[in-house]
């Protein structure tokens, strides 16, 4: 299915109780890290989206119930210069989870081709074989038992737009913008064809990806936060542990524990 970000662009509302309807989505969140534990799973969720477009604010909702012992949020920047000696996907093959986690990536491998592509960090020729390599990388996750599920935040240059003058005006969110989202937004033509290409090439069965409305923030959280759960719930068994008789048995014995019928 062809993807274009201009279908996602309405900023439409959350219609319902924002708060009831994020504490279910925390709580079955929680749910499926407790099944994904228990059934040995491992899984990647990786967002890409613009700058200010809100994937922090999802990611800190998404992880607020998970046990911090079972996940890693990866924050990626701009490559080390051991990185930058190594192909480009080995920093990401670091970071991959082991049995019963769950990594997180703000930002991803998909920087090969756009933000390298745009800014002239990589060749032409290293950006299009790009195409291939991830897609490769994603079939070598998928295949060896690893889930992957793919985000995309967008926003309008209008809202984008806002959120800069948010960040500007706010004191203690300063810290959040900088040079790097000016020369970006110049560019923004160039990473709309970027981005165009890239769903084009990338969007497979075995690693589809999604697009999430970011106008309106509350919705987009909502959204985001539904899909991941409906994702890993088709693929983690939902099923909680036996009680362990043995377990049962010294329960029993230190403080009378009788199991409820």
């Amino acid at each position: 299915m062809t993807i274009s970000l201009s279908d996602h662009e309405s900023g439409t509302k959350y219609d319902g109780d924002y708060d009831d309807a994020m504490e279910t989505l925390q709580e079955r969140l929680e749910r499926v890290q407790a099944a994904h534990i228990t059934h040995g799973q491992r899984s990647v969720i990786m967002f890409e989206g613009w700058d200010a477009a809100g994937k922090g604010g999802i990611i800190k909702r998404m992880t607020a119930l998970l046990d911090p012992r079972y996940f890693e949020v990866w924050p990626i920047g701009a490559p080390t210069d051991e990185e930058k000696a190594r192909h480009f996907l080995w920093r990401f093959w670091k970071r991959l989870p082991g049995n019963r986690e769950i990594s997180i990536f703000d930002r991803s491998w998909y920087g090969r081709v756009l933000v390298e592509r745009v800014e002239g960090f990589a060749t032409e020729a290293e950006w299009r074989k790009g195409y291939d390599e991830i897609n490769e990388f994603e079939a070598q996750l998928t295949g060896s038992r690893t889930n992957l599920v793919k985000l995309f935040v967008h926003v309008t240059q209008e809202e984008q737009d806002k959120r800069f003058a948010d960040r500007l005006d706010a004191p203690w969110k300063r810290w959040k913008t900088g040079a790097d989202d000016y020369r970006n937004r110049a560019k923004r033509k160039d990473y709309l064809a970027a981005m165009d290409e890239m769903f084009a090439q990338t969007n497979t069965r075995w690693a589809p990806w999604k697009v999430i409305d970011g106008n309106n923030k509350k919705a987009a959280r909502i959204a985001a936060l539904t899909h991941i759960a409906e994702a890993l719930e088709a693929i983690v068994p939902m099923t909680p542990p036996d009680l362990d008789p043995a377990v049962v048995k010294l329960a029993t014995k230190a403080f009378g524990y009788k199991p409820k019928v």
